[in-house]
């Protein structure tokens, strides 16, 4: 394939207010620069959008820099190396990068990995092989601190990072694991993975569907990704000595006003509870072990992904739209080409 001289980017226009709109992106052209010593040039085949992104659209200070405005964004995407002045790849490569929102990416060969193919398609990397899988199994396993015979609640569980947790509970050995969706579909599909209770938090109050669901055995662990009702949920349901993985709170993501709080939260105290914030970059030194672990269950079919596809990197900011709206299973891939 020929070298390309322009490639198109997404941009962020203006910092969304709210819930994210078509009018906060901007589809623009640029030209591709040469590569100097060490880079690579990668045509973009797909890329992820993810519900982190919405805070770093905001200009506030976090564990990332903010978006710049009138630049290209950037998150996970792969692709094929088209040209290359890295030692380390050559043309043709499949690689793993950070360089998303764009056709082509002209990356640092040191922050490129080149992808196994054979042992799963190349947008596996940016879902069950990838940071997602990685975030699933270190909040659950490390952050949590997941023993053999637990109660696990996973919010949000039909997403891309829940319904890996649940399904890596059940291959470690829990007793139990329970789910939390938005639909009747997102619902049955957890049951169809091997959640052994699932619920849909829009019918009814979800403290009295988690008690239920949980029954005598209570849980004693939580990986929390929606925040808000559900957080102060499962604090009430929580056994002595439970442990909560705080992964996100995209309940309160697109909020302009004061945000629920888990309203509950003195029950901490008697009940020794463990509330632990994290993000997975920070465990990084576990990607070989999650990585051999990971590929053995989907060789064994003890795990298995769903992706949701959108194509044309113009249809980026929908399917993050879409995304933040919970119009997927699973992981939300754009594809490129």
């Amino acid at each position: 394939m020929s070298v390309p001289s322009t490639s198109r980017e997404i941009h962020l226009a203006s910092r969304p207010e709210g819930w994210p709109t078509d009018e906060n992106f901007r589809l623009t052209e640029v030209s591709v620069p040469e590569l100097q010593d060490g880079q690579i040039l990668v045509r973009n085949t797909n890329m992820s959008v993810d519900p982190y992104m919405r805070g770093r659209m905001n200009d506030v200070k976090s564990y990332v820099p903010p978006f710049a405005l009138d630049a290209p964004l950037d998150g996970g995407a792969v692709g094929e190396v088209l040209e290359s002045r890295s030692a380390a790849h050559k043309p043709g490569d499949t690689v793993l990068h950070g360089l998303g929102w764009r056709d082509y990416a002209v990356v640092d060969g040191t922050r490129a990995r080149v992808i196994d193919t054979d042992l799963a398609p190349a947008s596996a990397y940016l879902g069950a092989l990838g940071l997602t899988g990685l975030t699933a199994y270190a909040g659950l396993t490390k952050v949590a601190e997941f023993k053999e015979g637990d109660v696990v609640f996973v919010s949000g569980a039909a997403g891309a990072v829940g319904s890996l947790v649940g399904q890596i509970a059940k291959a470690l050995g829990a007793k139990k694991v329970i789910g939390s969706a938005g639909s009747p579909e997102k619902v049955e599909r957890l049951l169809e993975l091997g959640f052994d209770e699932a619920f849909n938090y829009h019918d009814g109050p979800v403290k009295e569907q988690l008690a239920k669901a949980a029954g005598v055995d209570g849980i004693d662990v939580y990986f929390d990704n929606v925040g808000g009702e559900h957080l102060e949920a499962a604090i009430a349901v929580m056994n002595k000595y439970g442990r909560i993985a705080m992964c996100g709170a995209i309940s309160q993501y697109n909020t302009t006003g004061a945000p629920t709080g888990p309203r509950n939260l003195a029950l901490a105290i008697g009940k020794e509870l463990t509330l632990r914030g994290f993000i997975a970059s920070s465990y990084n030194q576990y990607a070989d072990e999650f990585a051999q672990l990971m590929g053995a269950w989907l060789r064994e079919e003890k795990v298995s992904y769903d992706e949701t596809f959108v194509d044309g990197l113009e249809n980026a900011p929908q399917a993050f739209i879409d995304l933040m709206k919970g119009a997927n299973k699973g992981k939300m891939v754009v594809r490129l080409a």
